[in-house]
């Protein structure tokens, strides 16, 4: 799973993100910098590019993740780390990072709190989650032509989860029981380049749980073959562009 998603998605979907996080973050002037949920290191690579002096903790909670990430950016500090239970001391870090992470935590205000706990009192809390389906123009082709591929039965992954946070004020509440507040929302659309609407769907259908809700049916692969040529049929062949929203968060300790 972490080789198809960083070969077919990270390029596509989720590095245009990282540059722009990570440029916020530059303008912050950490020193100390802990990364939630990082993956295969796409946002950790552009934030020691950005930042090369600062120190960067890169965390995730899959080992596989930790593994492959610390090979492609092995000058941050890998961790393997539930964000829910940080093992960090409290106020270690000027800045708290997280690129479409927040998403996938089972208790939101619980881990916010964490990274209340190990925020300095002058620390910020940067991190971004995906819009409503409809802003991503990768996603939802994938959705639509899986839904069309298998009538009824198609896995609500992308739709819940991905794009299941996208309520402001949800998240604002969800900061405030940590006892953060908001600095600032933006709302941020960039342009993802792949070289097909194929490769984009075999991440999806290779790289994410949307995968293995497929591969228990006995028709999985003429499935996967369905949704490819769909998603293809909906975005051109060859290289194809899609925009892509997301917002923009920082939050700060209240006072």
């Amino acid at each position: 799973m972490p080789e198809a998603y960083e070969r077919h998605l990270v390029p596509v979907l989720f590095r245009p993100f990282a540059a722009d996080l990570a440029a916020r973050a530059a303008a912050l002037r950490p020193g100390r910098v802990l990364e939630l949920a990082a993956g295969t290191g796409a946002l950790t690579s552009a934030l020691l590019t950005a930042m090369p002096a600062a120190s960067v903790v890169a965390s995730d909670l899959n080992e596989t993740m930790v593994a492959a990430g610390s090979a492609r950016a092995p000058r941050a500090d890998w961790r393997r780390a539930d964000a829910q239970r940080l093992p960090f001391e409290d106020g270690a870090f000027d800045l708290v990072v997280c690129q479409f992470g927040v998403m996938f935590f089972p208790d939101r205000p619980g881990a916010y709190a964490e990274v209340r706990r190990v925020l300095a009192p002058h620390g910020r809390f940067l991190f971004n989650s995906w819009g409503p389906l409809a802003s991503h123009g990768f996603d939802a082709a994938f959705q639509a032509a899986l839904e069309q591929s298998v009538p009824g039965a198609a896995p609500a992954f992308l739709r819940e989860v991905p794009h299941g946070y996208t309520d402001r004020s949800s998240v604002a509440s969800d900061l405030a029981a940590a006892g953060l507040g908001l600095s600032a929302v933006e709302d941020v659309t960039l342009a993802g380049v792949a070289e097909s609407a194929a490769s984009v769907a075999t991440g999806f259908l290779t790289g994410t749980p949307v995968g293995a809700a497929l591969e228990a049916r006995q028709d999985a692969q003429a499935v996967r073959s369905a949704v490819a040529r769909r998603m293809t049929e909906s975005l051109g062949p060859g290289p194809v562009t899609a925009a892509m929203t997301a917002t923009v968060y920082t939050a700060h300790h209240r006072a």
